[in-house]
């Protein structure tokens, strides 16, 4: 019997043997749950039960056309469903667990529904380090599909409150885990169709990937859709932004960073790390 439609009463619950447990039962009966991981919040489900990716794509009025990074336990569970390289293979070693997310080939027979790789010949794969998103993926079992937890084009959320600003009602659990530390999304690189390339920017520096594989790096911008965070719009505020202000019209709230104070500030001292693990929460 497929679970009820939403809305849902949408409940937090603090990180703990419990919590897991709860989250487990919704994800086998097909349901997605918010889950921390070390870059931003993510959306779980079971990446091979097509009805499960669906409901992710449901909660986040998500086009279906994007695909999802698939999550996993270790590099023995990812090789059971991507086709690895040798360059990718010492890719994962230097980088997993991790914020590095490789797009591979797909292993034919791996289970992984059509729906989570948008149809594509390849699979977005990531192993997290952060502990609760691991401890669910042991509890599971499954490989899970899990973009950021937040309505599609929006901005990426790094807290449980931010979770349920915007999915409340829509998915029935969020657990809570703290802040996130990195708080923007992963690097995400590919290795599909020869070569390696820079699909989407983030905490890892691709300059040090390309090294990893042996590989010369293409960081040039991709012509279609092969991963997330490559649509037009994408992690976008809901109110206008203005770039590069030093100061603020009274209507408006300024976000600083170092010399500059503002109403908030990403790094008072100007440290590129905090800002970015701060960026989307002063958003």
């Amino acid at each position: 019997m497929s679970p009820p439609n939403p809305p849902y009463p949408t409940e937090i619950r603090r990180y703990g043997k419990d919590a897991i447990e709860a989250a487990a039962r919704l994800i086998r009966q097909g349901l997605p749950v918010a889950v921390p991981t070390e870059t931003v919040y993510g959306l779980a489900a079971d990446a091979t039960d097509g009805e499960a990716v669906a409901r992710i794509y449901e909660a986040k009025g998500r086009p279906a056309f994007n695909p999802l990074i698939v999550h996993v336990r270790d590099l023995a569970q990812a090789e059971t469903l991507g086709c690895f390289s040798e360059g990718a293979r010492a890719v994962a070693q230097a980088y997993w667990p991790g914020a590095l997310t490789l797009v591979v080939p797909s292993r034919p027979g791996s289970g992984i529904a059509a729906l989570a790789t948008a149809g594509l010949g390849s699979i977005a794969l990531r192993c997290p380090r952060h502990e609760v998103i691991q401890a669910l993926l042991a509890e599971t079992g499954k490989p899970l599909a899990a973009p950021s937890a937040n309505l599609s084009g929006g901005i990426s959320p790094t807290t449980a409150q931010h979770v349920l600003k915007t999915l409340g009602g829509r998915i029935k659990l969020i657990i809570d885990g703290g802040p996130t530390a990195l708080g923007i999304e992963s690097t995400i690189v590919s290795f599909a169709g020869g070569g390696l390339r820079l699909l989407r920017p983030g905490p890892v520096d691709f300059g040090e990937v390309a090294a990893a594989a042996g590989l010369p790096g293409d960081s040039g911008v991709p012509g279609k859709i092969e991963a997330p965070g490559q649509l037009p719009s994408h992690y976008a505020p809901s109110k206008p932004l203005r770039l590069e202000a030093r100061s603020a019209a009274p209507d408006e709230w300024l976000i600083g960073f170092g010399e500059v104070a503002g109403d908030d500030s990403l790094s008072p001292s100007g440290d590129l790390v905090e800002a970015a693990a701060r960026l989307f929460d002063a958003l």
